[in-house]
């Protein structure tokens, strides 16, 4: 086996949990708890279901006190969330609020990395500890967890959702926000119409999921016409990429190995792509969130398949194998290749022109950034650069898988922060002699 893990995590939180815990401290003491019945009733079933089983009160009680004592308190000293009324009284808050722009109090006027999942931030250090990880892997706290995101979508595609579109501060269009990597040039860049309230967009996930102006002007596609050319499937960053992956692996341990059979969901075409390649991206919070073909092909099929939502492994938590516990400040940031096999994702089979032939794309869902939509229809003939689907908030990894007769060599930045673009090329595809 070879890998590659670019030495650079993902983009949906700051890298620095001071940021992060002074958010969740700010939000917490404005607050005032509330009772069960009161909360939205996602969450409160949710709490309910944690209240009357055993286990997961045990569990939910633990990861909320199993913190060590150095992550207890923010610089300030104020307490991290620390009891089951309030991680419930939080959540109903993010629940019913859209995702606002969150500059940094230390430097207002500067741009900064976003609470780009602040659901993730909430449980940052909790899915962190041993009985954190115990309960984000159970399927009865999933199966909740999977009905209250699907609540907040539902919020969030309404034109409710649509307060934080705005120029003030806090908003997504405010000056500070619109100077960062991902959002300068916005107006030029994607459609909207400042003249217009909210700009122009219905609703907060009608911002997310927003198109370019001209897109084949923008973002041209890479040798259209060359097939052994690969382009970026999505607005994304590289993660890692890895060689003769094996059927079976431990994705859990460290390098995080990639475990066809669980990733492709023990599809009968897993096999074929053992001792194959496999490339990985993220996606970053204020990115594109559409995704292209990275070859011309035709798309066979494809499933969506439910899983894990903040699940980590121990080992980017507090229980390393070896050595001091380092916990990864944006989990599951640190933590990609393990949750290619436990995470929400959808799988997509493409047959590519030659030489490229089967591929399997996987589109995966990290924390609450877990809806997917394939827009193309099953049977349909697309040109690299074509659209295949979209993260909705809203999903923000993906994988492509290429077999194992195939020899793949990247054209990568070497700047790991380097964003590829959209249906720029990433790769040559040639045969293996002897195929």
């Amino acid at each position: 086996m070879s890998s590659v893990k670019i030495p650079r995590p993902g983009a949906w939180l700051p890298r620095h949990p001071k940021k992060i815990w002074r958010w969740i401290n700010e939000k917490a003491l404005s607050l005032e708890i509330k009772d069960t019945q009161s909360l939205l009733q996602s969450v409160r079933d949710f709490k309910l279901h944690v209240l009357t089983d055993p286990t997961l009160y045990m569990l939910f009680t633990e990861m909320l006190t199993e913190v060590p004592e150095k992550y207890k308190t923010d610089p300030s000293g104020r307490p991290e969330i620390r009891d089951i009324d309030t991680l419930f009284t939080f959540l109903d808050y993010l629940l019913r609020n859209p995702p606002s722009w969150e500059p940094d109090p230390d430097q207002p006027s500067q741009p900064s990395p976003q609470i780009g999942t602040p659901i993730n931030a909430v449980l940052d250090w909790p899915m962190g500890t041993k009985a954190g990880f115990a309960a984000f892997v159970r399927n009865d706290v999933n199966a909740h967890i999977k009905r209250m995101l699907q609540s907040w979508g539902d919020f969030l595609s309404t034109e409710y959702s649509r307060s934080t579109l705005t120029t003030d501060d806090g908003g997504w269009f405010s000056a500070t926000a619109l100077s960062t990597q991902h959002m300068q040039g916005f107006t030029e860049t994607y459609v909207c119409d400042p003249t217009q309230p909210y700009w122009g967009f219905t609703s907060w996930d009608n911002f997310f999921t927003r198109d370019f102006r001209d897109m084949d002007r923008i973002r041209p596609v890479a040798d259209p016409h060359i097939t052994s050319t690969v382009v970026s499937a999505a607005e994304s960053t590289p993660f890692a990429q890895q060689t003769n992956v094996k059927d079976y692996d431990t994705f859990w341990a460290k390098g995080q190995p990639y475990s066809l059979k669980h990733m492709l969901d023990h599809d009968s075409r897993a096999g074929l792509f053992i001792g194959g390649t496999v490339y990985q991206a993220f996606l970053s919070a204020d990115s594109y969130h559409q995704w292209h073909m990275p070859v011309g092909g035709t798309v066979l099929d494809y499933r969506l398949v439910d899983g894990a939502y903040y699940s980590e492994p121990l080992l980017e938590g507090f229980s390393p194998d070896t050595g001091t516990p380092d916990p990864d400040p944006g989990a599951d940031n640190e933590s990609q290749g393990y949750i290619s096999s436990v995470a929400a994702r959808g799988i997509v089979w493409v047959q590519a022109d030659d030489p490229v032939g089967l591929m399997g794309l996987v589109f995966i869902g990290m924390a609450e950034v877990s809806s997917i939509e394939v827009t193309a229809m099953i049977g349909a003939r697309l040109e690299k650069g074509e659209k295949l689907g979209k993260f909705h908030f809203g999903g923000s990894t993906y994988c492509m898988i290429f077999r194992p007769g195939l020899d793949v060599t990247f054209h990568l930045p070497s700047d790991p922060d380097a964003q590829v673009l959209c249906r720029s090329k990433i790769a040559t595809v040639t045969p293996k002699e002897g195929n």
